[in-house]
């Protein structure tokens, strides 16, 4: 009676059990659209990722006059011309000191005593905000794009050089003229 009883208890578990187990196929047609959609999902995902990697989040917009400001860091810009007091502003001191000056989109160093001016929207992407500057070499750090300091792309992505601009310095004031 024992045995009969736990046979009956077996046969309905495996009733049970086989209800949510359930095996198939698919048809080739909903097989292919499976795939098709999934691999579309797929590429849709990286392709969007790897299309805005490349975008600058910020669109420079080089026909606006940015308006004249001075600041505290002896930095003035006025139009196409920028001012940098050398007494107050003494990153460009020594050879090899630089300065990113981001409201005239404008990288300077000091190259042995003279002062090179260039513009810092990359030529690759536009990015004009993230650049470092080491053994006479300028990065932009978006895209790790690489230029010299007359403005020559020396390593890609970028193939384009960046602009240069004039330089004068009377007394203590560096002008650069875009």
């Amino acid at each position: 009676m024992i045995t009969r009883g736990l046979q009956v208890s077996l046969n309905q578990f495996e009733m049970e059990k086989n209800q949510f187990l359930k095996s198939g196929s698919l048809s080739e047609s909903r097989r292919k659209f499976l795939e098709k959609a999934g691999l579309a999902a797929v590429i849709g995902s990286f392709g969007t990722a790897f299309f805005t990697s490349c975008v600058s989040s910020e669109e420079p917009d080089d026909t606006t006059t940015p308006p004249s400001t001075t600041t505290p860091n002896g930095i003035t810009v006025s139009g196409s011309t920028i001012q940098v007091n050398l007494a107050i502003q003494t990153k460009l001191a020594a050879t090899g000191g630089w300065l990113l000056i981001e409201t005239a989109k404008t990288l300077v160093a000091n190259i042995n005593g003279t002062f090179v001016a260039l513009t810092s929207v990359c030529t690759h992407s536009g990015c004009f905000d993230s650049w470092a500057f080491s053994n006479n070499r300028f990065t932009c750090t978006c895209h790790n794009s690489i230029f010299d300091t007359a403005g020559k792309a020396l390593q890609g992505p970028a193939t384009q050089p960046l602009q240069v601009y004039t330089t004068a310095v009377s007394g203590t004031t560096l002008t650069i003229n875009k």
